[in-house]
């Protein structure tokens, strides 16, 4: 049987994922929409900022289980009591960040998600949604909603520059995982290396989040 994973990203287009899609989901930070904890394997958190804001209490995430990269596992190991409060909702570490990402600032949450479903869960389908940045010089996300972060048109362009290389070489690196990213439109913004990528165009018109 093929085992197909979900992600749904924190794009504009995260709306094209439809609730009820067979497979796993893993979810990045804040879902951009209402998802019961028991349609969620995990979600993925890799930031400072996010452990932050769970310390200090500007949103929760208690309902969902957590799979945390390199710098939430040195948060965790700095914050003990954090740590002890929030231990039982720790799925796993995952502190791998590939070479080719360079470091683990350039490796988001949705690399990282995607990297976790390959290399961890053994996929052989990856559904990727609400991922925009691969098609649209687009960083917004839904979590910009919670928490502020920097979209001028500067760091746009240098996040996107450092993002999008990364995609090329992670499809190259699971050459037996078929790779679906579904879109409004096909024009991808990366290069593709390898025949493991299709893109799955869809003209749904509740496909966007409308993040502001």
């Amino acid at each position: 049987m093929t085992k197909r994973i979900n992600i749904l990203g924190n794009g504009n287009h995260a709306g094209l994922y439809q609730r009820g899609s067979p497979g796993t989901l893993l979810i990045c930070n804040m879902p951009p929409m209402e998802i019961p904890p028991e349609e969620v394997f995990a979600t993925c958190m890799v930031d400072y900022k996010m452990m932050k804001a769970l310390q200090e209490g500007k949103f929760a995430l208690d309902q969902y289980d957590w799979i945390l990269g390199t710098r939430p596992r040195h948060w965790m190991e700095m914050q003990g009591s954090f740590y002890l409060k929030y231990s039982h909702k720790v799925r796993g570490f995952y502190p791998h960040v590939p070479a080719y990402a360079g470091n683990a600032t350039n490796f988001n949450c949705g690399h990282f998600a995607v990297h976790y479903a390959c290399n961890k869960m053994n996929a052989d389908e990856v559904h990727i949604y609400g991922f925009d940045s691969i098609f649209e010089m687009d960083i917004t996300s839904w979590t910009d909603t919670i928490l502020e972060s920097d979209r001028s048109t500067e760091n746009t362009v240098r996040l996107a520059n450092n993002w999008r290389p990364i995609w090329t070489e992670m499809f190259k690196e699971f050459p037996n995982i078929t790779f679906f990213l579904y879109h409004t439109h096909n024009n991808i913004k990366i290069p593709i290396e390898s025949d493991n990528v299709q893109i799955v165009v869809t003209t749904s018109k509740e496909s966007k989040t409308n993040i502001k």
